[in-house]
């Protein structure tokens, strides 16, 4: 009995090393202010990466303390529903269209806009890391560093130039977010993206919550006075660090960094998510906390749609019998639904109807 309990301890501290040490490092999809797609803002406090639910160590992955109960407890993919039908997108599709299903959730990441053109950042070798790379940042996540941007915030606002809102364009899986909102399907849509192509597609911000911040808006650093964020559009564009107009403190668009409060309407999941009679999981890794923890708080009764590259989060250790998972391409994922909703040529018109709009604008 008593090597048992050492063969126990140790699987314990196995499963705790594991959890600690695997998934990828440098070059990782894990998701964090996420329109420069996948750098990490790890919390479980509500704060950035300080916070209490979710650690890590530079280079890692975040570490979250339900993952780590989950392995330890062997609750593996199987431990669920096992012996129901599962759940396929065609049925969900029908749900949608027999209007069973309208109070939708969504939860987004970066993998709904790198088909605009945002540039990865982590990657070496794509434009944007190489233009950083001038300022010799000591690594990646500097540049969302309180005291690293105190003491030189030009790279933040190198990053900002190619990321302000205006330098891109909402594409596929954007306008179907807009198309569930002008159908008066959308309860919520959640994003760890920081680019604001929602809010170009045209989804109105009481529908956001914008987990990792925005552009939109902008606080002085030292008085704290709040500015709109398009005020500071020229100085950004001229290469130049915003001051504020009043006291001359460095103004910081209101993009959450490492250790700051995340937005308070991100707490609005205390509510939608028990709501929600439906939940799509598109373009992210479900890495980071706590946004990834959402993806758990919808009842045990409501289809969880997860349209992605790979498995991840839930659907990789933990499916119900309706998660429905449509991998690959997430414009392909997305233009499949479409679909099997027959909503194709109201896409179609939507998409002209934008794109119309956003030439006008950039004439």
């Amino acid at each position: 009995m008593e090597r048992g309990a050492r063969r126990g301890g140790r699987l314990l501290a196995a499963a705790w090393r594991s959890l600690w040490e695997r998934g990828p490092r440098d070059g990782s999809s894990s998701g964090g202010p996420a329109g420069l797609a996948q750098l990490s803002l790890c919390s479980g406090d509500g704060k950035g990466t300080a916070g209490s639910g979710a650690w890590r160590i530079r280079g890692t992955r975040p570490f979250s303390v339900a993952a780590a109960a989950r392995a330890i407890l062997g609750t593996g993919r199987w431990g669920g529903d096992g012996g129901k039908q599962q759940l396929t997108l065609q049925d969900v599709a029908e749900r949608i269209r027999k209007k069973e299903c309208r109070r939708v959730v969504v939860m987004a990441g970066a993998g709904i806009s790198t088909p605009s053109g945002i540039p990865d950042f982590r990657s070496p070798g794509s434009g944007l890391y190489s233009n950083l790379e001038q300022y010799n940042i000591p690594y990646p996540e500097a540049i969302f560093e309180l005291m690293y941007f105190f003491a030189n915030p030009k790279p933040f606002f190198t990053l900002a130039k190619e990321l302000y809102p205006g330098n891109y364009r909402p594409n596929y899986a954007h306008y179907f977010l807009r198309l569930l909102h002008d159908k008066g399907l959308l309860l919520r849509l959640y994003t760890q993206n920081i680019d604001g192509l929602e809010r170009v597609a045209g989804i109105p911000p009481d529908r956001l919550v914008e987990a990792h911040g925005t552009f939109a808006t902008a606080t002085c650093t030292v008085c704290r006075r709040k500015f709109p964020g398009e005020d500071f559009r020229g100085d950004v564009m001229a290469d130049k660090v915003p001051h504020c107009p009043v006291c001359t403190g460095v103004v910081k668009p209101d993009i959450v960094f490492f250790g700051e409060e995340l937005p308070q309407r991100f707490f609005l999941h205390v509510t939608d998510f028990p709501m929600a009679d439906l939940l799509f999981i598109i373009g992210t890794s479900l890495e980071v906390e706590p946004f990834a923890s959402l993806a758990g708080a919808v009842r045990s009764s409501v289809p969880r749609v997860l349209i992605n590259r790979d498995l991840v989060g839930p659907f990789a250790w933990q499916r119900r019998h309706n998660d429905v998972a449509q991998l690959g391409d997430v414009v392909s994922g997305v233009e499949k639904l479409v679909e099997l909703l027959g909503w194709n040529e109201e896409m179609q018109t939507l998409i002209q109807k934008e794109k119309e709009k956003l030439d006008a604008r950039d004439k």
